[in-house]
């Protein structure tokens, strides 16, 4: 999982199948909070789902400034691939 559609993809299906979320919803321009309707714990839980998948911790820092999934997306991205 290297590419940002690879890292879009396996996000994406994790708001699907444990948060809930509709697919048609889940779209790069998405809000997390707004459109996503995930809230600081579900916020949480993702941070800890991708930091198994990517085998690297992920800091609050790194998420300080996230509001979209696409924002989530480059961000997970930048980690992988430094």
């Amino acid at each position: 999982m290297h590419s940002y559609d690879e890292i879009y993809q396996a996000i994406k299906e994790i708001l699907i199948s444990d948060f809930e979320c509709k697919p048609e919803q889940v779209r790069p321009e998405a809000t997390l909070f707004e459109e996503l309707d995930l809230d600081s714990i579900d916020a949480i839980d993702l941070i800890v789902r991708l930091q198994k998948i990517i085998g690297r911790k992920v800091t609050a820092e790194d998420f300080k400034q996230i509001r979209t999934l696409d924002d989530v997306v480059k961000v997970i991205e930048g980690l992988v691939n430094a």
